[in-house]
C-alpha cells in the first residue's frame, strides 16, 4: 500500500491529458444520451451477431459493423425527437461518430448498461411510452453442458451440469441530472453437477452493480464534430469490460460475474475523438450463499485512453494498470505490487478487407520477496471475403510469459488481472498466463439469424518449468504451486495440446437466443505427463458440448 497514494495521484494527473478513454464501447457511455446510443448499438450488435448469445463477443465481418454503428447513428441525435422535414440539419449529423469497433474475434466488450436492458419507453408497453428516464432489464440463461474427462478436474469422469443465471437491472438517468444511478442483481446456480459448488458457477442472490453517478453533459465542451464531451463520475459496486476483455471483463461466459467496489471517472465518450477512463477499485470476492464482500487488502487501479482521431485507419488505446496487495492483512498472502503499461491498437487497412488488432503489455513490480518481470501480447489479422455469407478468416497468436526458474527470486508469470478466458479456448481450459497460442478461425453468416464460427487451436507453455493454470484443480488450490499443474524440472514437456471447436448461434425470436457449441481437445505431452503423475492415467482427450438458451423480457 505504500505506493498506492502516489499512484492514484499519478492516475488522476493523467486525466488532464488529451488522450482517449476506456474500453471499446460500452462503459464510457453513461446513461444519458451517450447511453442510449450505446444501448442501441449493443442491440444492433446482438442482432447482427457481434455479441454471442453466451455474451462471448464475436465479429463476423466488416459488414456487421454497418449494423452495429450505423453511419447515421449520432448518439446525441438519437436522444431527440425526429427533426421536422422542413429542417435539414440531418445530413450534417450523419457519420459524426469517431468510434470504430474492432473486427477481431471475441473482443467486443459488453455494453453499458448490458444489452438486455432497454429504456422503459422502448419496451413496447403502451403505458410506459413516455418514460424515457428509466432503464429496465430482465433476462435468464440456461446452459446444459456435457463435459467428458474435463482436464480442469482431478476426477476424470462425465459431468452434465445445468447452469442457470438470472439477472435484473434498473437504472435512472436524465430525470434528476446530474444525479444518476443503477442497480443490477444476479442469481447464479448449478444443478446436476458431480462436483462441489464453486464461485465459477454458483452465487446466490447477488448485487453485481449498485452505484451512484454524477453526469455533466457538456463539462468538456464539444469535439470538432460538435459532439458533447461529458464528464462522468461513478462510485459504488460496478461490473464492466474494457479493451479486448482479456484484462478486465465481466466474464459473461462464466455463470458468475466479476465485480469491483470503488470509483471511476470518464472524460468524454466513445463517439469523441479522445476519451479517458480512470478507476480505483477493490475487487469483490464471491461467496456461494452469502453477500459478496470487497477484498480489503487489494486495490486495482489504472487509466485507459482512446485516441480515435484516425479511427478509419487505427484506434489507439494506451493504458496503465496497477494491482496492490497488502499481505499483512490476510493470512498466507504476500505483499504484491504489479504495474503494467501497455498499448492496444486496431483498425482496417484501407479498402483491402483486411483488419488487425494488437495488444502489447509489459509488467514489473514486486511479488513478495521476488521481483516481478513479465510480458504478454496478442496479434490478430483477418480478411473478410466479399460474399453474401460475410465469411471472415483470421489468424491469431497470443503469448504470456511464465516463470522461468522457481528459485531465482524473479517472478516471470504474467498477471492477467481480472480478464476472462473464453477468447483463448472454447472449453475454458486456457487463460492469459504462461501460454503460447496460435489459432485459425472462420466465421460466417449463412442466414439472417444464423451465425457459425469454428477454428483450430494449438497451446504450448511459454515456460515448461511453470504451471498450466487450470489443470487438475490448480486454479482452485489455496497453495500457490500445488504441484499437480507444474513441473519445476521442465521434464514433462511444454505442449499442452490442440483443439477443434465449432459453434452455431440462432436468434429464435427477438427475445430468445440459442447457441450450440462443441470442442474436442487432444492432450499434449505436458498434460498427459502431469495427469499420469497425479492420477496414474491420462485419457488423452476430452469433449465439451453445450446447448444454451437466453430469454430476455424486453
Amino acid at each position: 500500500m505504500k505506493y498506492y497514494y502516489w499512484q492514484i495521484a499519478l492516475a488522476s494527473a493523467i486525466s488532464t491529458l488529451p488522450v482517449s478513454s476506456i474500453q471499446a464501447r460500452e462503459n464510457n457511455q453513461p446513461m444519458g444520451e451517450s447511453r442510449v446510443a450505446t444501448q442501441q448499438a449493443a442491440q444492433q450488435l446482438a442482432q447482427a451477431g457481434i455479441f454471442d448469445s453466451d455474451n462471448w463477443s464475436i465479429k463476423l465481418s466488416d459488414n456487421n459493423y454497418k449494423w452495429a454503428i450505423p453511419p447515421s447513428a449520432n448518439p446525441a441525435a438519437l436522444d431527440n425527437p425526429a427533426t421536422p422535414l422542413a429542417v435539414k440539419p440531418e445530413a450534417s449529423k450523419k457519420s459524426t461518430s469517431y468510434f470504430q469497433p474492432s473486427s477481431s474475434y471475441s473482443t467486443q466488450p459488453e455494453s453499458d448498461p448490458p444489452r438486455y436492458v432497454k429504456t422503459l419507453s422502448k419496451t413496447g408497453i403502451e403505458a410506459f411510452k413516455d418514460i424515457t428516464w428509466l432503464d429496465v432489464g430482465l433476462d435468464h440463461r440456461t446452459r446444459y453442458e456435457f463435459r467428458s474427462n474435463d482436464i480442469r478436474r482431478t476426477d476424470l469422469t462425465l459431468d452434465q451440469p445445468f447452469l442457470l443465471r438470472s439477472r435484473a437491472y434498473v437504472g435512472i438517468r436524465e430525470l434528476l441530472d446530474p444525479f444518476r444511478g443503477a442497480i443490477e442483481f444476479q442469481d447464479s446456480r448449478r444443478y446436476n453437477g458431480k462436483f462441489p459448488h464453486d464461485d465459477r458457477d454458483f452465487n446466490e442472490h447477488e448485487l453485481i452493480q449498485g452505484y451512484g453517478e454524477l453526469y455533466f453533459k457538456q463539462a468538456l465542451g464539444q469535439d470538432d464534430r460538435n459532439q458533447d464531451r461529458p464528464i462522468r463520475f461513478r462510485i459504488g459496486r460496478m461490473a464492466y469490460e474494457a479493451l479486448d476483455r482479456r484484462l478486465i471483463g465481466r466474464n459473461e461466459w462464466r455463470n458468475t460475474t466479476n465485480t469491483f467496489e470503488g470509483f471511476r471517472i470518464n472524460l468524454g465518450r466513445e463517439v469523441n475523438d479522445w476519451e479517458v477512463d480512470l478507476w480505483a477499485y477493490q475487487p469483490v470476492k464471491r461467496f456461494l450463499t452469502t453477500f459478496d464482500q470487497r477484498i480489503e487488502n487489494q486495490w486495482f487501479y489504472g487509466a485507459i485512453g482512446h485516441w480515435r482521431k484516425w479511427s478509419d485507419i487505427i484506434t489507439l488505446q494506451p493504458y496503465y494498470m496497477g494491482l496492490i496487495q497488502d499481505g499483512s492483512k490476510m493470512p498466507g498472502q504476500v505483499d504484491r505490487e504489479i504495474y503494467a503499461p501497455a498499448l492496444r491498437g486496431y483498425g482496417k487497412i484501407g479498402n483491402t478487407n483486411l483488419d488487425y488488432d494488437f495488444n502489447l503489455i509489459y509488467q514489473f513490480g514486486r511479488n513478495g520477496a521476488e521481483r516481478h518481470e513479465a510480458h504478454g501480447y496478442t496479434l490478430e489479422a483477418g480478411y473478410t471475403f466479399k460474399h453474401d455469407w460475410k465469411p471472415r478468416i483470421s489468424v491469431f497468436y497470443g503469448y504470456a510469459s511464465g516463470d522461468r526458474h522457481p528459485n531465482d527470486n524473479v517472478n516471470n508469470r504474467f498477471e492477467r488481472f481480472f480478464g476472462f478466458a473464453r477468447p483463448w479456448s472454447a472449453d475454458d481450459y486456457i487463460v492469459f498466463e504462461n501460454i503460447k497460442a496460435p489459432k485459425i478461425k472462420l466465421e460466417f453468416q449463412p442466414a439472417k439469424d444464423l451465425r457459425i464460427d469454428g477454428g483450430y487451436n494449438w497451446f504450448w507453455l511459454a515456460s515448461s518449468t511453470d504451471r498450466f493454470n487450470n489443470l487438475l484443480d490448480g486454479n482452485n488450490s489455496a497453495i500457490r504451486n500445488p504441484g499437480f499443474n507444474r513441473d519445476p524440472t521442465g521434464r514433462s514437456g511444454d505442449f499442452i495440446g490442440h483443439a477443434f471447436d465449432i459453434r452455431a448461434r440462432y436468434k429464435l425470436t427477438a427475445n430468445i437466443d440459442t447457441t450450440v457449441g462443441y470442442s474436442h481437445f487432444v492432450s499434449g505431452n505436458f498434460t498427459r505427463n502431469r495427469q499420469i503423475a497425479a492420477l496414474g492415467r491420462s485419457p488423452g482427450s476430452s469433449n465439451f458440448l453445450y446447448v444454451e438458451v437466453v430469454v430476455s423480457a424486453f
